[in-house]
Order: C-alpha cells, then sequence, then structure tokens
C-alpha cells in the first residue's frame, strides 16, 4: 500500500508533464520547434542555442528548472493546473473502484496498441529504421557486469507486471475462488514481454531515424565548413566522398582543417545518444517529431499514446492503496468508496505538489530512484520467503492444486523456493556493494561544460529522506509480522484460560 502511494504520488506527475505537452501539440508551429524570440532576455536566447529547441522547452518552458534541489522555488502554475487535472481523470476513473476501473481500461489497454501500430508501419519505412533496429537487437555484454543495470531491469519487471505493488492482489480478490491462477500468470508475463518487444521495434525505428537525421546534418555542417574554407564547388563533397575528401584536405594543409574544429561524425555515437526515461518522451520524440510531414498530429497522437498509457497503470496502483484502505473497519463503516477514493486522490494531489515548483524534476527522481526500486525489490523477497518459509510451500502448492485443478510441476516450485529469493537477494547484495555518495545531474546553462549536465551530491537532509523513501514501504512489514505474532500468543493464551484441559492434554 505504501510503495504504491509513493510511486502514484510522482509517476502522476510524468501524466501530467504529459498534459501538458497534449495541450502544446494543437499549437502551429509546435512551440518546442522555436527558441525565444524575446532580445529583453539574451541568456535565454543564448541557452537554447547551446542545446536543441526541444531540449530548451522541456528544461525551461516546461520544468522552468533550478539549478539545484534546494532550490525549491515557486509552484509552477500551468504543472499545477495539469497535475490537478491529472489526479480528476484518475479519481474519475476509479470512483467505484474495479466496477468503474473495469470499463475504463478497456480504453487505456486497446488505443495504445492502435497508435504503437501506426508509429511502428510509419518508423518502418524511416530511413535509418534498419539501424535503430539493428542497435536494439544487438548485445552488449558488458552491460552484464553492472549490478544496477540488473536492478533496474528488476525495477521495470516489477512495475511493468505490478510486482510487490498491491495491484495483482487487488484486482484478483475479486476473482472466483477456483480461478485458473496459473494460465492468468503465464498469460500476464507473456502479453507483457510480447508488448514491450513491440513497443521496442516502433521506438527503435524512430530512433534510428532520428540518429540518421543527425549523423547527416553533422556530415553536412562539417562538409559546408570544409567546402568554404577551401574554396569548393557545393557540389564537389558529398556524404559519400566525405570521408575521402576529408583525408585528402587534411594531408593537403593539416593546419587549416583542425583550425575548423570539425566534428566526429560517427552514427553509432548518435545512436549511444538515445535518452531514457523523461527524456525518451519529452526531448527525443518531440524532436523526432518534428522531422515527421504532419508533426502536430503525430505529436497529438503519441501524448494521447502515452497519456493512456500511463492511466492504465495509475489504475492498478490505485486500487493497490483504495482495496486495503477500504477495508479497514473504521473507513468501511464510515465512508463510501467514492469518499474513499476522493481523501487518496486529494492527498496524492497535495503530495505531489512537490514535483511542480522549480526542483520538482530532482525530486521526482529522488523518489524515482529510492522509493520506486529498492523497497519492490525486499518487498517482492519477503513476499516469497514468506509464502514459501512461512506459510509453507507444500501449503501453498495445495491451495494452487485446489483452485486449478492440477498439481503444481517442478518448475514452479522451483522458482519459489531457490530461483526468485536467490536472484532478487543476489540483485540486492550487489547493488549495496557498489554503492558510492549519492550524485544528481542539474541543468545549469552558467557551468563551465554546459550543456552537459552539473554534477552534485545531494545534502545530507536529502540522504535522510532518501532513507526515509527506502525504509517507510518496508518497515510496515515486520511491525505487521510482530502484531500478527501477538495476536497468535494473545489467542493460545486465552485458549489456555478457557479450555486449561484442552491445552493439557495437547502437551
Amino acid at each position: 500500500m505504501m510503495v504504491s502511494f509513493i510511486i502514484s504520488i510522482y509517476y502522476n506527475m510524468i501524466l501530467a508533464w504529459v498534459l501538458w505537452y497534449l495541450g502544446n501539440s494543437f499549437q502551429d508551429p509546435l512551440p518546442w520547434s522555436i527558441c525565444p524570440q524575446d532580445t529583453s532576455k539574451p541568456e535565454l536566447i543564448e541557452e537554447c542555442h547551446k542545446t536543441s529547441k526541444s531540449t530548451y522547452f522541456w528544461y525551461r518552458h516546461t520544468l522552468n528548472i533550478s539549478t539545484g534541489i534546494t532550490q525549491t522555488g515557486p509552484f509552477l502554475w500551468w504543472l499545477v493546473i495539469c497535475l490537478a487535472f491529472s489526479w480528476i481523470i484518475v479519481y474519475l476513473c476509479t470512483i467505484r473502484g474495479i466496477e468503474s476501473t473495469g470499463k475504463a481500461i478497456y480504453l487505456t489497454t486497446t488505443f495504445p496498441y492502435v497508435i504503437l501500430t501506426v508509429f511502428l508501419i510509419y518508423g518502418l519505412t524511416l530511413p535509418g529504421a534498419v539501424q535503430g533496429l539493428v542497435y536494439l537487437f544487438t548485445p552488449d555484454l558488458k552491460i552484464l557486469k553492472n549490478p544496477r543495470a540488473w536492478l533496474d531491469a528488476a525495477t521495470q519487471i516489477f512495475f511493468s507486471l505490478s510486482l510487490a505493488l498491491g495491484g495483482h492482489i487487488a484486482y484478483s480478490s475479486y476473482n472466483p475462488q477456483k480461478n485458473d491462477c496459473e494460465k492468468d500468470s503465464i498469460i500476464i508475463a507473456a502479453v507483457n514481454s510480447l508488448t514491450s518487444m513491440y513497443a521496442s521495434i516502433s521506438i527503435f525505428s524512430i530512433l534510428g531515424f532520428k540518429a540518421t537525421m543527425n549523423y547527416r546534418d553533422c556530415l553536412d555542417r562539417n562538409i559546408a565548413a570544409l567546402t568554404t574554407a577551401f574554396n569548393l564547388t557545393n557540389q564537389s563533397i558529398s556524404r559519400e566522398n566525405y570521408t575521402v575528401w576529408l583525408e585528402s584536405l587534411s594531408k593537403i594543409s593539416p593546419p587549416t582543417v583542425s583550425n575548423l574544429k570539425l566534428k566526429k561524425c560517427d552514427l553509432q555515437h548518435f545512436l549511444d545518444q538515445s535518452a531514457s526515461g523523461p527524456g525518451l518522451a519529452f526531448i527525443v520524440f518531440t524532436e523526432v517529431v518534428l522531422k515527421m510531414p504532419g508533426s502536430q498530429a503525430w505529436a497529438i497522437l503519441f501524448f494521447i499514446m502515452l497519456f493512456t498509457l500511463g492511466l492504465s497503470s495509475m489504475f492498478g496502483l490505485i486500487q493497490g492503496i483504495l482495496t486495503p484502505f477500504t477495508e479497514f473497519p473504521i473507513v468501511s463503516k464510515y465512508l463510501r468508496k467514492e469518499a474513499s477514493c476522493g481523501i487518496i486522490c486529494f492527498i496524492s494531489f497535495l503530495t505531489g505538489l512537490l514535483f511542480t515548483t522549480r526542483s520538482g524534476s530532482y525530486w521526482l527522481e529522488v523518489f524515482d530512484s529510492y522509493g520506486g526500486s529498492i523497497p519492490l525489490l525486499v518487498i517482492s523477497f519477503l513476499e516469497v520467503c514468506g509464502v514459501v518459509f512461512v506459510y509453507g510451500l507444500k501449503r501453498f502448492c495445495n491451495d494452487v492444486e485446489w483452485m486449478t485443478g492440477r498439481p503444481v510441476n517442478f518448475y514452479w516450485k522451483a522458482s519459489w523456493q531457490f530461483i526468485s529469493p536467490v536472484l532478487m537477494l543476489s540483485v540486492f547484495l550487489s547493488y549495496l556493494s557498489i554503492q558510492h555518495p549519492s550524485t544528481y545531474n542539474t541543468w545549469n546553462p552558467s557551468y563551465e561544460g554546459f550543456p552537459s549536465k552539473e554534477p552534485k551530491f545531494y545534502p545530507r537532509w536529502v540522504l535522510f529522506i532518501c532513507g526515509l523513501l527506502v525504509l517507510l514501504p518496508c518497515i510496515f512489514i515486520p511491525i505487521g509480522a510482530i502484531c500478527q505474532f501477538k495476536n497468535v500468543m494473545l489467542k493460545r493464551k486465552e485458549k489456555q484460560v478457557l479450555h486449561p484441559s484442552e491445552s493439557t492434554e495437547g502437551s
């Protein structure tokens, strides 16, 4: 419940950003296609020209980002409105729990497939799509040595499958007792993997197009510089013979070529520059959309798809909070389901206002890195251990056999008892072994290495909050275990007092 709450408050901020971009997508020209024209603020014009138009729109126009996490600044009214609107939509879709969510989820799960298919068909026709797909399916074995990559992969699969978040438990509570949970598990895992692959092909075909365009632009700039410096005709150097001309001119006049400070144009380098996280959607894809004919329509479709995808994820998170919350006796007695959902959404909105400040994106990174990764690993590990070693594997297998009507095979037993606990514990211990002083990257136009981000250390009080985000979702597990243990011991004592003869016979 707690980890679902932490994730939902920052995840819905991402949906607020999507709404902001969706609203701006109806402008012509698209606002991230131009730099500011206000000559009274030359520093903004310079900031835009040093980066890219889409990057400037994201960091300055959308986030109005500060240069550090301690420089909070005021609430940004446009983000507050988008966040409020996003929570209102979530509330309306989950107002009656599973009854209303079940109807809305038909749209939020099917519509993205339609848009993804459109992007896939169009993306495969773009120049550079093949290079993007080759990049996608070419493994980099060096990354497998990095424990952080394994933690990120585990976090992603936990999140995409809603593991350790309570969403599946909340939804499954509405199933009949004799439900084929094994079949459901296989279908969910298979559909999730196939959808991820399907989306990856669409995305990387377009990223390959962007990298190819950047590669060609780099060549064109270098060709223009060489043509001007050596007084060549415009058609002398082409992209195909650029390397031959560069080697030849470097031999003829090395100082002239050196003074031009030509950039190294490498397609692999541009492919490696593909962003991840929010930057992928709000910087890379917005820049790619500008290169497409009918860019305005593509932008609208893309952000509608993102919003529906995010909305379907929010349904599971809210159900993971709402279901246990409404089961408290005092809540179920005095509050209707609509009121309970409203309270949860309103408290989440107020907490999420932190992300609408100028340092909001830094705080979102903190919540995502600490509140949405390690707790999932710890909770899932303890959940598996609790089922296998406390509840009992044999007892659990008997329950599954009663539900499905067939015995549990060896694969599931091995996964529950050995494979899953060992893998999760290994990832967790490996992550702890490589921990170093926590840093974050800031957007600072005054930084000498700008447009590269300036690395900074987190203040101590922020590190305390990081620790709190990790411990808060996990601390309720031992507290619950202690309370349950006390209840069991209390019942045993009551039984001994009321039926002393039975306890004597049992001993």
